[in-house]
């Protein structure tokens, strides 16, 4: 399958692209909207940018292509709920992530004990917030890396998560 230029660095067109190497029914607009069920012109807008995919036409891309990152990714970035809540994450290769995950967990005991410590008196005092902040931003990027070695078993390896 030859690589478009103008989709290029879109998200639903890179995992059309990446399923079209184990699956032919993915090589052309055509073949893929006939698989998902998605109007090959509203495919071509979706990969192009001009419009941005309905929640069901995500969810088709993502289990047909076997891109689990596509429905995180639009929950957090396109959903007002996700954007809130969620941090788009990006998945990489197993040992890049398994060293992400064993960096942020490196600091774990001290993490434990600053949580023991303002959590003692029940409440969180002025003076411990900077680093009660901290902590938050400690477990966010512990969360986050936990997110994306999922998301990449689940892609990988089938998990049922």
């Amino acid at each position: 399958m030859k690589k478009a230029t103008k989709a290029s660095d879109n998200k639903y067109y890179i995992a059309r692209y990446n399923a079209a190497k184990t699956n032919p029914d993915f090589e052309s607009r055509e073949a893929a909207s006939e698989v998902l069920g998605i109007d090959r012109t509203r495919l071509a807008r979706i990969e192009l940018g001009n419009v941005e995919p309905y929640p069901e036409e995500v969810l088709l891309m993502s289990k047909h292509y076997n891109a689990p990152e596509l429905t995180y990714n639009f929950c957090s970035s396109e959903c007002p709920i996700g954007r809130l809540t969620m941090k788009s994450v990006e998945i990489s290769s197993f040992d890049r992530l398994s060293l992400k995950i064993l960096g942020s967990l490196n600091d774990i005991d001290q993490l434990r004990n600053s949580i023991i410590d303002i959590s003692a008196d029940g409440k969180v005092d002025i003076e411990e917030l900077e680093e009660f902040q901290s902590i938050l931003t400690s477990l966010e990027n512990i969360s986050n890396n936990a997110k994306a070695l999922q998301l990449w078993a689940m892609k990988n390896i089938k998990t049922t998560n």
